[in-house]
């Protein structure tokens, strides 16, 4: 059997494996490789998807065709790079617009963005990042590149420094051990024992900081919005270049950034406990 076959035999669960649901292995080797589309900085193609995800290439090439059929990606520069597709934007969209979250932090959101006049983006975790489910942006003409969908690291954001330290060290711990340190700038924090510090004092001071972490030149201040059980719904955070950063934060930024937490934490209401 061929390298190619024995990779390949991987996308049917095998025999006998009464804890393997029909069509598993498949399903996750789909969502491994429009994940690798979405992360990714440009339209990748099916060398760089077969590289990044361990997949032979015929294996990727069937599964991109397959996404494709489905609209859930398209392709790009004449056919040779993909991107996601219509129908999957489609399906998220609708998900962001119905989450309870959402509705209940827009005004809160269109607040403080009125109030700093800098970008505010909505939050929530998934697969060990922060995802923005909402963005609304700086009127100002230097606005942020990111988009709704883009996912962000867990110690270099501060929508995921803010969300850590809401968590128990005991479920904030593997987390940490599991987050990529990628130094995204010069200002990123990679040690350990010093993301663990800022944490704690990010837990200690009620918001947390992005100092040009995640971006270069990109300062971000990012707060939880809690439930009614005291645990973390989602994140808020407001962010503006360096140069347009005002010398009173607290006023600035802070305190407009925790009220506006307060406010779509009251209006979630006990429902934010389940």
């Amino acid at each position: 059997m061929s390298a190619t076959d024995s990779n390949d035999s991987a996308l049917t669960p095998q025999p006998g494996d009464a804890k393997t649901v029909a069509g598993a292995a498949a399903f996750s080797k789909f969502i491994a490789v429009l994940q690798l589309i979405a992360d990714a900085d440009a339209p990748p193609n099916v060398a760089k998807l077969a590289a990044a995800s361990g997949y032979p290439r015929p294996t990727v090439h069937r599964i991109v065709a397959a996404l494709q059929a489905e609209g859930l990606v398209v392709p790009q520069g004449g056919g040779n790079t993909f991107a996601l597709g219509p129908r999957l934007v489609s399906l998220a969209s609708r998900s962001w617009e119905r989450s309870d979250l959402r509705i209940a932090a827009v005004d809160a959101l269109m607040e403080l963005r009125n109030t700093t006049f800098e970008t505010v983006h909505l939050a929530v975790p998934s697969d060990g990042a922060m995802v923005y489910i909402e963005k609304l942006e700086s009127p100002h003409a230097v606005r942020m590149a990111s988009r709704i969908g883009t996912r962000v690291s867990l110690t270099s954001s501060s929508v995921g420094k803010a969300w850590l330290a809401t968590l128990a060290p005991a479920e904030r711990e593997p987390l940490l051990l599991q987050a990529p340190r990628v130094r995204y700038t010069e200002h990123t924090m990679t040690d350990l024992d010093a993301i663990r510090e800022e944490i704690t004092l990010t837990a200690q001071r009620g918001y947390a900081e992005d100092r040009e972490e995640n971006e270069q030149s990109i300062w971000c201040y990012g707060a939880a919005i809690l439930g009614a059980d005291g645990r973390a719904v989602g994140c808020i955070s407001v962010s503006m270049p360096m140069f347009r950063r005002q010398a009173d934060a607290k006023r600035s930024y802070i305190e407009p950034l925790l009220a506006a937490c307060r406010t779509i934490a009251a209006r979630l209401g006990p429902v934010s406990a389940h």
